[in-house]
């Protein structure tokens, strides 16, 4: 099959060379000519494990390629796939479809014959509506069927994701549409995968309400953390003997200083305010989207406290600034409103992440950034984990005892153990277990 994606961010680039892995001749499309030439060159814009590798084998093996012209790019193709960004617009927190509506208006001038165009960005209710209704009035004679196949991609595990997925959603009541993606998809059925056909509202009603549901479901447990912290129980006991239960699940019930990434805030937010449209409030949501952002504020009160009260004029060490591991994604990480809050406490920060200092140094512009995470803690007063990278589960503790000023360690994602790190004469500080 011929495939045309349109847009090569995260989603685009990451589903496109996928495809191609899987032997379709897939074709990426971007107006940013500096991307594309980037792209053609093996450089890749954003971080994610195997990636790389995969964009060079199959580019190299002559199903993978880049390009600015879109009509070029349609001729021949059974598939056309928009995978553009779906920021928050700014005021009101609807999804901006800016992109999304430009996309539709570029196929219709560049089609000539029956192609199935497919939604694979984020977008609300009715946006498949939209896109018809674009398509066929820029271009009334073209003969098209449009269809939301949204994607469910954990940055830091995409590409396993994508090759081995829990379920693949499709929107479409047009048989054409639903044999085309049934052939794209098809090699994936050797692993069992589901395709779940509905019509197209209700596919792109579900990547909300499942993104809205996993950030309940963190800010949960995180809110049953703070209340074991004072009752003295161990909420990671607590996950345990939930989680084991087979109707709630053990994934997402870990505590930490809230969510964030490309993802989970916008989505949350959008789902509120697309419920709030059709005088059908989601309530539950709304509360999740506000507590989420009182965590993150509160995580920098909880490293402050630790310090004995007061960070005015004292280092403190961040490991860890991406809103999860293996990724370079900063977008709403917690990581930025901690800093915020310790620098406007007196605090000096000196922070260390393996993939994010380039994106955080142009929103955190008076960090001071290292190459490692002993560098990080030279005279600092507390060491807090924001991000649970790898490298940090193995910390010399010896090596910070000698390089610290004083000996406090913030543990936020409950990495270590309170007595690996206090034989060291460190005072430890965890999430939702007994001090």
């Amino acid at each position: 099959m011929k495939i045309v994606m349109i847009g090569a961010g995260y989603v685009g680039l990451v589903s496109g060379v996928c495809f191609a892995d899987f032997g379709h001749d897939v074709i990426c499309v971007e107006k940013d000519t500096a991307k594309i030439e980037s792209l053609r060159a093996g450089r890749i814009p954003i971080y994610e494990p195997g990636l790389e590798e995969l964009v060079a084998k199959n580019t190299l093996e002559g199903r993978l390629s880049f390009s600015t012209d879109l009509t070029d790019a349609v001729e021949g193709a059974d598939a056309i796939f928009i995978a553009v960004g779906t920021p928050a617009r700014g005021g009101d927190g609807h999804a901006d479809l800016t992109y999304v509506h430009g996309a539709a208006r570029d196929i219709a001038r560049a089609l000539k014959r029956f192609t199935v165009v497919v939604t694979k960005s984020t977008v609300p209710v009715g946006t498949g509506d939209e896109v018809e209704w674009i398509i066929r009035n820029e271009n009334p004679p073209i003969d098209v069927a449009v269809a939301s196949n949204p994607e469910f991609l954990r940055e830091g595990a995409a590409i396993t994701d994508f090759k081995r997925p829990d379920r693949i959603v499709v929107g479409t009541q047009d048989e054409r549409a639903r044999a085309v993606l049934m052939e794209i998809y098809r090699p994936l059925f050797l692993n069992k995968s589901p395709m779940i056909f509905t019509d197209r509202r209700t596919a792109e009603l579900t990547k909300y309400a499942a993104n809205a549901f996993l950030a309940m479901k963190i800010t949960f447990i995180n809110e049953i953390a703070d209340l074991c912290e004072r009752v003295g129980a161990d909420v990671q006991h607590v996950a345990r003997g939930i989680g084991s239960d087979g109707r709630i699940g053990s994934k997402f019930l870990h505590p930490g200083p809230g969510y964030g990434g490309s993802c989970f805030p916008k989505d949350t937010l959008a789902l509120v305010k697309t419920a709030q449209d059709h005088d059908s409030p989601v309530r539950l949501i709304e509360t999740t989207v506000t507590v989420n952002e009182e965590r993150k504020r509160a995580m920098a009160r909880k490293i402050v406290r630790a310090c004995g009260g007061d960070v005015h004029g004292k280092t403190i060490a961040i490991l860890g600034l991406t809103f999860k591991p293996n990724t370079d994604d900063m977008r709403e990480a917690p990581s930025l409103s901690i800093i915020k809050a310790l620098e406007e406490a007196g605090a000096t920060v000196r922070a260390y992440d393996p993939e994010g200092t380039r994106s955080a140094r142009s929103m955190l512009p008076n960090v001071i950034f290292c190459s490692n995470a002993y560098e990080a803690a030279e005279g600092a007063s507390a060491i807090s984990l924001v991000t649970e990278w790898d490298q940090f589960r193995a910390l010399d503790w010896s090596r910070l005892r000698l390089l610290m000023s004083e000996p406090v360690f913030i543990d936020l994602r409950n990495v270590y153990r309170a007595e690996e790190v206090t034989r060291y004469a460190f005072s430890y500080h965890s999430i939702g277990r007994p001090a």
